[in-house]
This record gives C-alpha cells, sequence and structure tokens, in this order.
C-alpha cells in the first residue's frame, strides 16, 4: 500500500540577493514563503555583507549565472509565482527579464529594491531604465516604498497624494497593479493599491518597534505567495499587510542595530490558536 499523498503545493522563486545576517533579502524571503505553507526556491543575484548594524558590502553574481540559476529552477520544478528584489545591476536586470519572459512568468512582484534600509547603495543608477523599460511591462504587482517610488518618477513622493500621483505614473510603465507602501509616512502606515482605474487603501496603526530590518523583503515575499496560492490582488495585499505588521510587531531584538522582523510570529499565532 502506498502511504504517500502526493501534496499540492505553491512553487514560489525569489530571485534576490544574499543577507549575511538573516533579516532580508532571500534568507527573508525564504521564511517568509515557508511559514505561509508554500514551497520556497531562489535565484541569488548578489552577496551582500551585512548586520544588523548595515551593509559592509556587495558582490554582484555574473548575470549569466542568474540566468543559468533560472534556467534550472524553471525547467524543472517551474513556479507559480515570481518575486524580485535587489538586482544589483543593469546586466542582471535584463537577464531575469528574458528569463522571465522566456519561460512565460505570469504571476511575478517586482519590490524594486535601491537602497538598504540604512542607505547603502544596492542597485546601480544607470540599470533604472531597464527596469521601467524590460522589468515592469512583465509585473503584475510592483511595490516601491516611497523613495522607490520618488526615484522611479523623477518627482519626490512625500505624502498621499504624492503617492496617488506615483502610482497613475508607474502603471505607464507596464505593471497590471502597483502597490505604493507609504511605511514612512508620518501617522498610519498606509498602503495604496492601484489597478489603472480605481484606488484602494490599506491601513495598518504604526509598531512603535526599531526591529524593522527586512520589511519590504517580507511582505513582497508574502504578497507573491499569496498569490501563488490563488488569492485575487487586493485580498492577498490585505493579508500581506497583516502578515507583515505582525512580523513587525513581533521584530527581534538582534544585535546591535536595527533587528529583522520576526515572519514566525505568523506561525506561533496558529499554534495558539489550535491549542485554545
Amino acid at each position: 500500500m502506498n502511504i504517500c499523498e502526493k501534496e499540492v503545493i505553491a512553487r514560489i522563486l525569489t530571485i534576490a540577493g544574499s543577507d549575511s545576517g538573516g533579516g532580508a533579502g532571500i534568507q527573508a524571503d525564504l521564511k517568509a514563503i515557508t511559514v505561509l505553507g508554500a514551497y520556497g526556491m531562489s535565484v541569488v543575484t548578489g552577496l551582500t555583507a551585512q548586520n544588523t548594524m548595515g551593509v559592509q558590502g556587495v558582490y554582484p553574481a555574473p548575470a549569466d549565472f542568474v540566468a543559468l540559476q533560472m534556467e534550472s529552477v524553471l525547467s524543472d520544478i517551474g513556479a507559480d509565482a515570481v518575486k524580485t528584489g535587489m538586482l544589483v545591476n543593469r546586466k542582471i536586470v535584463l537577464k531575469v527579464a528574458e528569463q522571465l519572459r522566456n519561460y512565460r512568468i505570469k504571476t511575478l512582484v517586482v519590490d524594486p529594491v535601491m537602497a538598504s534600509e540604512s542607505g547603502y547603495p544596492l542597485f546601480e543608477t544607470s540599470a533604472r531604465s531597464a527596469v521601467t523599460d524590460d522589468l515592469l511591462p512583465l509585473a503584475h504587482v510592483v511595490t516601491p516604498n516611497l523613495s522607490e517610488a520618488s526615484a522611479l518618477c523623477g518627482f519626490t513622493v512625500k505624502d498621499l497624494a504624492g503617492m496617488e500621483a506615483a502610482a497613475r505614473r508607474i502603471h505607464t510603465m507596464g505593471p497590471r497593479w502597483v502597490l505604493v507602501k507609504g511605511g514612512h509616512l508620518k501617522g498610519d502606515a498606509v498602503d495604496l493599491l492601484f489597478d489603472g482605474h480605481d484606488f484602494q487603501t490599506f491601513r495598518a496603526q504604526r509598531v512603535d518597534n526599531p526591529n524593522t530590518h527586512g520589511t519590504g523583503c517580507t511582505f513582497s515575499a508574502a504578497l507573491a505567495t499569496l498569490l501563488g496560492q490563488g488569492l485575487p490582488v487586493p485580498r492577498a495585499v490585505e493579508s500581506a499587510k497583516a502578515f507583515i505588521t505582525k512580523a513587525i510587531v513581533h521584530g527581534l531584538s538582534l544585535g546591535s542595530g536595527h533587528g529583522p522582523t520576526n515572519p514566525y510570529a505568523h506561525v506561533r499565532q496558529l499554534i495558539r490558536q489550535n491549542r485554545a
């Protein structure tokens, strides 16, 4: 008798940089993907030397090797959703976009990472046109924060009106949905979702916790996972925001600087619910 059952599980691929401190990048992505019940895979675009104090260095992977990693994963296992994070330079962006087209990836979340939370540059400015011209037209959802939206649009985004203008501008670059994240606004953390016609807002009370390293990575990984599991975009955004809010509330006081968010808080809550 065959006691093994074939389990259907969403396959989520993260294309991003490695964080030696484990709080952001592919390490954070794989943690979020796993605790949300999906199967995580990774393509490493570069190595970073970093900890809770900041980034000490970045070493890009060869663009052809990034493409080979994508080919290895997508030609064999496939993916129900893909997210991109740190892409480092123009050559990598173009190779990633080429492979996404080759494998006809439909559910793509682009987190346009440009700098670390401490301000260390993680993306060459000269590569920005490759993102807008080659990558964003492939995106199902793009998730810029205020500074990333400002860089993509060419004007400063600092309030809700600016977020709306940025969402409209970024939508013309090709993504089906634009989510401008307002985590750096004063007051509540408000995210703005735009489908080209209508806006939806998602609010959460601001959490007074300095341990927020990896917030953007964790959020976009959660969003990609939920989309890969079949949720429509608005519901996936709502659930991903609840997930990252909980991860920030239970952020970990590790190291001497800003500790990481805690995606495992989601699992701990489920465990408590099951024991109740």
